[in-house]
């Protein structure tokens, strides 16, 4: 019953959001959004975070839109944290359903990546999935899918991958709290919304450079992530 239920807020959710997953929809409509916030805070805040879950649990297309709808309907802070746990929560039933579910399914289909994943969790351990994490080598989703392999308890999956989307998550909400102040399309251009799209740009490059900088400092080698797909 409770996965009949979570299925059915999933489809009503991608059926209501569907128009808004892009960044040009989102200001369209941005407008409704925010009142419809103001007017039903809670149940906005929790139907948002419900489906965000889902996005990220079966990974849908559209998970970076809706982290930028969050900071325009929602504002940083309260963005913010709806973000950060909703597609936390959502990696952990991925990586959960790749565990119990899909195992050689996704050993089969990804063989050459688990190969890597699975060195590199265990000469690193969970160090290695926060190295993922904030260089985004491989898709979030096949990381998720990856680590369900491996020996990462549940909850280590969860704090590691929590703290080390943070700061892509911040990035992206910010740039929507940007995008909620506009009055028309062309303050889409403006500096402050540029330099919130820069910091996503300029992320995993210094996300490298301090982890490398870090494990030189303990003695160690810098976590050598897969190559990109």
């Amino acid at each position: 019953m409770a996965a009949i239920a979570f299925a059915t807020v999933l489809a009503i959710f991608v059926i209501w959001a569907s128009p808004f997953l892009s960044v040009a929809a989102l200001e369209a409509h941005r407008r409704e959004l925010v009142v419809c916030q103001a007017a039903h805070p809670i149940a906005t805040a929790a139907i948002f975070a419900l489906g965000f879950i889902g996005f990220a649990a079966l990974a849908l297309p559209g998970a970076e839109v809706l982290a930028i709808t969050a900071g325009a309907v929602f504002g940083l802070a309260e963005g913010t944290v709806l973000v950060s746990f909703a597609s936390s929560i959502g990696a952990t039933v991925a990586f959960q359903l790749s565990r119990l579910l899909f195992r050689d399914i996704v050993r089969r289909r990804f063989a050459r990546l688990w190969s890597m994943v699975s060195h590199g969790v265990e000469t690193e351990g969970a160090f290695y999935l926060f190295a993922l994490r904030l260089v985004p080598a491989i898709p979030f989703f096949l990381v998720d899918l990856l680590m369900g392999l491996t020996d990462l308890r549940p909850f280590t999956f969860y704090w590691v991958s929590q703290i080390g989307m943070l700061p892509a998550t911040v990035a992206y909400v910010n740039a929507g709290s940007q995008l909620g102040q506009l009055q028309s399309m062309a303050g889409v251009l403006s500096p402050r919304v540029l330099l919130a799209f820069a910091v996503l740009g300029l992320l995993p490059l210094a996300a490298r450079y301090g982890l490398g900088l870090v494990r030189r400092r303990t003695g160690g080698a810098s976590p050598r992530p897969p190559p990109a797909l």
